[in-house]
């Protein structure tokens, strides 16, 4: 190809992809991502500070409606991008951080959640990328205006839904908990509440009939309900549908007798998105849990048990406000 050709083809491509992102609802996207909220130090990332950032490159793959997918996206973490601006947490309760999440917007208004639990490397170890390029045929370039210039990735997950084209802005919120601590000790049962048709109060015998859910967690046995289960099908969720894909941006916060928070999103535990287990359970080793309550909640893949909450007296259910 002569090199009049390449310039040629090149100018036109600039043109086209300036015209895409025009068209797709704003011009923020051109000029970086916003990243603000709960952090000391927020700012506006481009791609040319986000490759300053120890950048990441990684194959993933989902499918996008039906169609399998495979794509090499390069980026940071979000972890190491947000925790590089500070999280700013509370000294108490405990591990406050994993009262914390994330949220991605893009510029036609479609967002998407993650917990800072499931994005922490101590904890559920997702390596979620903002990333700026993509490799396809052996060759690296700026993410295309289908779905760039930035895009989230989610590793791990079945579809797509998770995989946020044309990010403009990420906002790093408390959960908005308001459930505050009952005295610590032994709690004979929780409330589920929040964006549930069915608000609802479990005890052991509410939980024994429901479908059992059995996982290991390195040499232990847990017992009890899949939390998907209980907040889908017996407390029914109460989503927003406005936009696709609305479990992406739901969570729900658990809290423990003595005010111990953890945010598990409902992307990461719904079996069409990040399909991990999340278990309510009730029975450890085949013995009821003693002095961990009626109910636990684990989390079997995480790689610490942080986000188990023990002595459960609530889950909340939240549906993640628009950015203001």
């Amino acid at each position: 190809m002569p090199p009049w050709t390449v310039h040629h083809r090149r100018f036109w491509l600039t043109l086209i992809a300036a015209a895409a992102v025009a068209g797709c609802g704003g011009s923020d996207a051109d000029e970086g991502v916003r990243v603000e909220g709960a952090l000391d130090r927020p700012t506006t990332v481009t791609a040319s500070s986000l490759a300053a950032q120890s950048p990441v490159t990684q194959t993933v793959h989902y499918t996008a409606a039906g169609t399998p997918q495979t794509r090499t996206y390069t980026g940071p973490t979000l972890w190491n991008l947000l925790s590089g601006m500070g999280i700013q947490t509370h000294s108490t309760p405990k591990n406050d951080v994993l009262n914390r999440y994330v949220m991605a917007t893009a510029t036609d208004g479609y967002r998407g959640v993650f917990a800072l639990g499931e994005l922490h490397p101590d904890y559920g170890n997702k390596a979620a990328l903002l990333a700026y390029d993509e490799t396809r045929d052996g060759k690296t370039a700026p993410i295309g205006a289908e779905d760039g210039p930035f895009r989230i990735t989610a590793p791990g997950d079945i579809k797509g839904g998770r995989y946020l084209s044309n990010v403009t802005r990420l906002d790093v919120r408390s959960s908005g908990s308001t459930v505050s601590a009952s005295g610590g000790g032994i709690s004979p049962s929780f409330a589920v509440s929040g964006a549930v048709l069915r608000p609802l109060t479990y005890d052991a015998a509410a939980l024994q009939a429901l479908p059992t859910s059995t996982h290991t967690v390195g040499a232990n046995s847990y017992s009890g309900v899949s939390l998907w289960t209980l907040l889908n099908t017996d407390a029914g969720l109460k989503p927003d549908n406005s936009t696709h894909n609305p479990s992406i941006r739901m969570y729900a916060v658990a809290t423990g007798s003595d005010g111990y928070k953890a945010v598990v999103t409902l992307g990461e535990i719904d079996p069409g998105f990040g399909n991990q287990p999340a278990l309510i359970a009730t029975s450890l080793n085949g013995t009821p849990l003693g002095n961990h309550g009626v109910a636990r909640l684990v989390l079997p893949k995480d790689l610490k048990a942080s986000r188990s909450v023990s002595n459960l007296v609530a889950i909340e259910v939240f549906v993640a406000p628009v950015a203001p």
